[in-house]
């Protein structure tokens, strides 16, 4: 084989974010040598608190980095939410061992840069991924004759590969040239901030994954980091007109949107001493995010809000099954990506449209929110997990058969 072959050429990863760096491990599991381009001046992870379900230790440990997140992840004894209005308790999720042994994994929360770092040290330790930060990709061409992608940098730079994935974030260059498809901006906004143990209530401190639910707004939080921080989100539906971004937030804002919430929870938006504020948005799920030898990953592929808690699981799912994909088929390129993607655009699909509507009964009000509390109300663990089944019970060995 010669040296200028399309097999011999890496495979492009736009983005080294969660989803890029779990394509990257996925694809060098395989054999391929990767190539990641990241436009921030070093590879790294913003943000804060993530819940990771048993599908995401699932996909973690078929990346091979299973140790390294476990170590760094905090381990809950239940979900659980609250009326913030009266604080009643709505539901309550147990997580400890009959929620293991039906999942095959734990829940769990850890800190965003936990998660992106344990996928890092993988990929690092691979040998076989170069990291090329300050670069953006702005443009792709390719040659269907030659079997090779070509990704264009901002310096006009060409980086010629044998496949590209687009994991470029919820605001995908990639999507947006070869689907150009409009955002679609919530008016939810979200606060989120970390709060240091010795600064949280005492009667908070729970080692749950807790949430307020209140109308037209909720907050939630959990332990982080053994236990020494605490993840703050408070979620509410703006007055204004919201542009899809993050900016600064400012506590007499958040004050303003949660006047009717009990004393307890109220608590919770006292706490942080700077705050972002991220104005949410998603998209339609779309049918095809396969073009060619280049395809979409993680937000790029399905950017959805935050009420499932999947966001990153989906991403690591997505890897995975991109690996198997490319397994089963013995490395051809066109019928992986059309595996991959009739397998991941249903599921990811749901959690799109499960999430638009979680997000409407956390944020209930008047008889909704009544219905709401009964509907949860004395129900058994085994329905709840029943009910989480679809969501949970995915792993490697099944990764093929959702489509």
């Amino acid at each position: 084989m010669s040296t200028s072959s399309p097999q011999s050429l890496p495979v492009l990863v736009a983005g080294g974010g969660i989803g890029g760096l779990a394509a990257a491990l996925a694809l060098v599991n395989q054999g391929f040598r990767v190539q990641v381009f990241e436009q921030a001046p070093e590879i790294g992870e913003i943000g804060a608190g993530i819940q990771l379900g048993p599908n995401a230790f699932h996909a973690f440990d078929a990346l091979g980095v299973g140790p390294q997140a476990r170590a760094r992840a905090v381990y809950t004894d239940y979900m659980v939410m609250h009326d913030a209005v009266d604080e009643s308790l709505v539901g309550k999720i147990e997580t400890g061992e009959a929620f293991r042994q039906r999942f095959g994994n734990p829940y769990a929360v850890i800190h965003r840069a936990d998660v992106h770092l344990s996928l890092l040290e993988g990929a690092q330790a691979s040998g076989q991924v170069e990291f090329f930060t300050h670069t953006r990709i702005e443009a792709i061409q390719q040659d269907e004759a030659a079997g090779t992608v070509t990704a264009i940098d901002q310096n006009g730079k060409r980086w010629v590969g044998q496949a590209l994935i687009g994991a470029d974030g919820v605001k995908s260059v990639v999507r947006q040239q070869y689907v150009g498809d409009p955002h679609r901006v919530t008016g939810h906004v979200v606060y989120r901030a970390v709060v240091d143990k010795a600064d949280f209530p005492k009667d908070l401190q729970w080692n749950g994954a807790s949430l307020w639910a209140g109308p037209k707004c909720h907050l939630v939080h959990y332990p982080l980091r053994g236990g020494e921080q605490y993840n703050v989100v408070v979620t509410f539906h703006s007055r204004q007109q919201e542009q899809w971004g993050v900016t600064e937030g400012s506590k007499a804002e958040v004050e303003s949107y949660f006047q009717g919430i009990s004393p307890k929870a109220r608590q919770l938006i006292e706490l942080p001493k700077s705050w972002k504020r991220w104005a949410t948005a998603d998209k339609d799920p779309i049918e095809n995010w396969v073009f060619g030898r280049v395809t979409l990953l993680g937000d790029a592929a399905h950017p959805t809000t935050q009420y499932m808690a999947q966001g990153a699981c989906m991403a690591m799912e997505d890897a995975v099954t991109l690996g198997e994909a490319l397994r089963v088929t013995g490395k051809d390129w066109a019928a992986a990506l059309e595996l991959y993607r009739k397998n991941r655009v249903p599921r990811t699909g749901r959690i799109v449209l499960s999430s638009r509507e979680m997000g409407r009964i956390y944020h209930a009000t008047g008889v909704e929110r009544l219905i709401r509390n009964q509907m949860w109300k004395n129900r058994p663990q085994e329905r709840f997990y029943d009910a989480l089944e679809w969501l949970y019970g995915w792993n490697v060995s099944n990764c093929l058969q959702q489509g």
